[in-house]
């Protein structure tokens, strides 16, 4: 369920539009595993599993997950077949000969699991004649229904890699199923939380430990390498560490954004890194915008747990921007009214040297890129015990739904400005050229029942278009 937005306009002048956006209802959850923790509940890991504290499957995605029937759905097949398969060779001894039915899968399985598939709305034959032929049904299901449950993992990681962990090979056939069966019998305590998934298996450890072993090794089962690594991992904790420790001396701390010289998603990726508690000592965060910076600046504060005051600062001259002079003035502002002590700084432009040393009563935390700020302001933060801390080293796994938000945003600008239709036009070209005539009323009812029915089609060759069911 997506969470509730609070939206408050603070008015709009010429030069300048402010706007405040606060979630207010953001989980503070540790994403770093959401990819394992997907997998797990997906692949049928047991539920106390996600209960643990010192286990790495997080029991709030648990949680988020059972409420997507289509996830529900894909991790009650997979414990059913998990279940047969460690039955196999007991169930395959028991198959009587001729038609005589052999077994109801309630008999082996996890009461619940049937309960839950029933509720869902999928109803296998719940008896059959030979083991093989409820595996090659419940096989079936998975590939049919698989692909619902690609929107649950992040765009970064590709999703046929974790699609074929669902897949039996030949799992469609009578011997294909047997030799699934029979590897898993043979090295079950290799397999994640002994639940069958489809790899080679070989003692890597606990696979599920952590997002970046899991990418690692998945891309390698793949015979790919996995080498977006800040996706996956953090070097963060010294950051985090130094952050609270600011705050913690601080009486009043905002923080002031460059969106010019910052990377909306890096931020993004370490406000919700931090603690709640690191959160809730910063009163607000204040961008600084420009027309010619990433638009994702103005969602932002729809994906972090804090007010966002959004001013956009209009340019007098094209080249000119105006950005570094109205922060440095609303950062004083902010000092010698509203009794603000603390300032975090995201820029990497050494121009906001002059209002670090304008404000030497303030203290200053500076968030840098690696790869943007220059060595000079390093030393000279360095000689005058300014601290700073990287926003690369944040783990960026987790940004995937700001980085969606903000491409449908522009995608949808795109559409508004190069597709323009009056539907009456259309309509009226129509009927010349097909030379029917129709009422008013008869317009009016092909308009409700056919072109209110008008659809977006995406090309094999990456054309759009719009089209009308006949």
């Amino acid at each position: 369920m997506a969470p509730t937005k609070k939206v408050q306009s603070r008015g709009a002048r010429r030069t300048q539009h402010t706007q405040w956006t606060q979630r207010t209802s953001l989980p503070q959850l540790d994403k770093r595993q959401s990819v394992v923790s997907k997998a797990a509940y997906l692949l049928g890991v047991p539920t106390f599993i996600f209960e643990k504290d010192h286990e790495p499957p997080d029991w709030e995605i648990y949680q988020e997950l059972e409420e997507c029937r289509q996830a529900r759905v894909i991790r009650n097949l997979c414990i059913l077949r998990t279940e047969l398969f460690k039955r196999y060779k007991i169930l395959c001894t028991k198959a009587p000969p001729g038609n005589k039915k052999l077994f109801a899968l309630a008999d082996y399985a996890p009461e619940d699991c049937v309960s839950h598939l029933s509720q869902d709305g999928v109803n296998l034959l719940w008896t059959f004649y030979q083991p093989v032929e409820c595996i090659l049904e419940i096989n079936r299901l998975i590939a049919d229904q698989i692909a619902g449950c690609r929107d649950i993992f992040p765009l970064w990681i590709r999703w046929d890699y974790i699609e074929n962990l669902f897949i039996v090979p030949d799992g469609l056939t009578a011997a294909g199923i047997q030799s699934a069966a029979n590897m898993y019998l043979r090295n079950r305590p290799l397999y994640p939380y002994q639940v069958y998934m489809n790899w080679t298996p070989v003692n890597e450890g606990n696979i599920l430990y952590s997002d970046m072993k899991f990418a690692v090794l998945l891309y390698r089962w793949n015979n790919d390498n996995f080498t977006d690594f800040n996706k996956v991992s953090s070097t963060d904790r010294q950051s985090k560490k130094d952050i609270h420790s600011f705050l913690e001396d601080s009486k009043k701390a905002v923080i002031v954004v460059d969106c010019e010289n910052s990377d909306p998603y890096k931020l993004c990726a370490a406000l919700r890194a931090l603690e709640r508690d690191t959160m809730d000592r910063i009163s607000k965060i204040i961008l600084y915008d420009d027309s010619h910076s990433a638009s994702a600046w103005r969602i932002l504060g729809s994906y972090v747990n804090c007010p966002v005051e959004h001013i956009m600062i209009d340019r007098v001259k094209k080249e000119k921007s105006l950005v570094d002079i109205r922060l440095t003035a609303g950062a004083c502002k902010e000092f010698y009214q509203n009794a603000v002590d603390s300032f975090i700084l995201v820029s990497s432009d050494s121009d906001y040297w002059g209002l670090i040393s304008a404000l030497p009563d303030a203290r200053f935390l500076v968030m840098v890129e690696r790869n943007h700020v220059s060595g000079s302001l390093k030393e000279t933060m360095d000689s005058a015990g300014i601290a700073y801390c990287y926003l690369d080293d944040f783990c960026s796994g987790d940004c995937g739904d700001i980085k969606t938000g903000a491409l449908v945003r522009e995608m949808n600008a795109f559409l508004k400005n190069s597709i323009r239709i009056t539907v009456r036009d259309m309509m009226e070209h129509a009927s010349r050229a097909a030379r029917v005539e129709l009422s008013e009323v008869e317009w009016q009812q092909f308009h409700s029942k056919i072109v209110s029915q008008m659809q977006v089609v995406a090309g094999e060759d990456g054309t759009i278009g719009i089209q009308i069911q006949e």
